[in-house]
């Protein structure tokens, strides 16, 4: 089994794979809310990215 990768002292368990306990994989998903972590790409115009072309 691998460690968690978060607190990184404990291995992952089935029921929370790759986390280690349930508050692991809630602070994996708080970053993901805050935008800690991103994915590459493309800058996105926010402004007009749900507006509908006429």
């Amino acid at each position: 089994m691998t460690d968690c990768p978060i607190c990184r002292r404990a291995p992952a368990v089935p029921e929370y794979r790759p986390f280690c306990s349930r508050r692991c994989a809630d602070v994996d998903l708080g970053r993901w809310m805050k935008g800690v972590y991103v994915l590459p790409g493309e800058p996105r115009d926010e402004a007009g990215s749900d507006a509908q072309e006429d």
